[in-house]
This record gives structure tokens, C-alpha cells and sequence, in this order.
């Protein structure tokens, strides 16, 4: 009996600082246990919608904007990673990109490299020149990739990766699943490392 490949499905949005935590930890999580990781990228804002929450964004809370720098700092000295506010959150290209990634066997990669400019470095992620750059980084044609993030078969690739999110129950960002199991949070981590172990 063929044995079934063992995969954790990473659901995440560039724009959340979250999602980049988690995926500084996640990669070796993953190959500790023999399990392969599959990149979703999806669209949170709307993901959080179609779960029902219509709440403000923490952009209009400023007391709990000033608590998320301080826990995000502190995560991030935990993992020893830089991180820095991006001066955009729009992510649809580089979202998109992921699947040019898929594509070239390089799925890790153009996430760590992604991640590394705009909250490690705090870059434009929604800059085509920024993405340009990634692309030259992981070896390339940068014009063939700026043309791939705009194109439908991009946006048909998004559009599947947001409604498998909706039909799982994907209401927020990183979260990583096996199967029917859901873990949500950077700070779920080690539940996950727990039943990863439990296998």
C-alpha cells in the first residue's frame, strides 16, 4: 500500500507579522517530523469576513497597536529575527507569487526572501521593484515574473487557494492544518510540535 505523503498546510497572508514569525520557525518544524509544508497564500482580510468578523483592523486601535509592536518585538527576539513595520500591507502580488514559486520547486525560498525584506527589513512588499529584486535573488527573469503575478492564470490560483481556505474554515492567519486538525497562531507552535511527536 502506497504510503501518503505527510503534509502540514501553512495558510498565511504576507502581510501578517504573525504569519512571518511562525514561518521563521516552521520550515524545520516541519522537516523534524518528515512532514512536508504546503504554502497557501491567502487573502486575510477577506478570510476574516467570510468568518464573520467584521471588526475594526488594529490600525484604529492605537492602544492595542502599541501592545502588538511590544509582542511582536518580543517574538521576534525569542527567534532571533529582525522585524520592522513594512510601510504597505498589500500583499496580492506577492500572494500571487507564490505559485510562480510553486512552480520552480522553490516555495520556501521565495517566502523566506519575501518576508526577509519586508518585515525583516521593513521594504514595500506591494513594490513591483521589490519583487522584481526576489526574483533576480532566486534566479529569475524578473519580467517574467511581474507578468505572471498579474496574469488570470495568478488570479485563478489565488481565487482556489482563498475558497479551499473558506471550505476548511480558515478565518485568520498563519494557520497550519493536517487534515482536519487546525492550529492557529504563531504562539500554537508547540501544540503543533506536541502532536507532530504524538504520530
Amino acid at each position: 500500500m502506497e504510503q501518503r505523503t505527510k503534509v502540514i498546510d501553512f495558510f498565511f497572508d504576507f502581510m501578517s507579522p504573525f504569519a512571518y514569525l511562525a514561518h521563521s520557525q516552521l520550515p524545520e518544524l516541519a522537516r523534524k517530523h518528515g512532514y512536508e509544508l504546503r504554502y497557501r497564500p491567502i487573502d486575510l482580510p477577506a478570510a476574516k469576513l467570510a468568518a464573520g468578523n467584521t471588526g475594526p483592523p488594529n490600525v484604529s486601535m492605537p492602544i492595542k497597536l502599541r501592545y502588538l509592536r511590544k509582542d511582536l518585538d518580543r517574538w521576534a527576539e525569542r527567534y532571533k529575527i529582525p522585524i520592522s513595520f513594512p510601510p504597505s500591507l498589500k500583499s496580492e502580488l506577492a500572494n500571487k507569487g507564490v505559485f510562480f514559486a510553486e512552480a520552480k520547486g522553490q516555495y520556501e525560498d521565495y517566502v523566506r526572501h519575501v518576508w526577509s525584506h519586508s518585515w525583516g527589513e521593513g521594504q514595500d512588499m506591494s513594490s513591483e521593484d521589490l519583487l522584481a529584486e526576489i526574483a533576480s535573488e532566486l534566479g529569475w527573469e524578473p519580467d517574467a515574473f511581474l507578468a505572471y503575478v498579474h496574469s488570470e492564470e495568478a488570479e485563478d490560483a489565488y481565487r482556489l487557494s482563498n475558497e479551499e481556505a473558506h471550505s476548511r474554515g480558515v478565518f485568520g492567519a498563519p494557520i497550519m492544518m493536517i487534515g482536519e486538525e487546525m492550529w492557529w497562531g504563531n504562539d500554537r507552535l508547540f501544540f503543533l510540535d506536541e502532536y507532530l511527536s504524538s504520530q
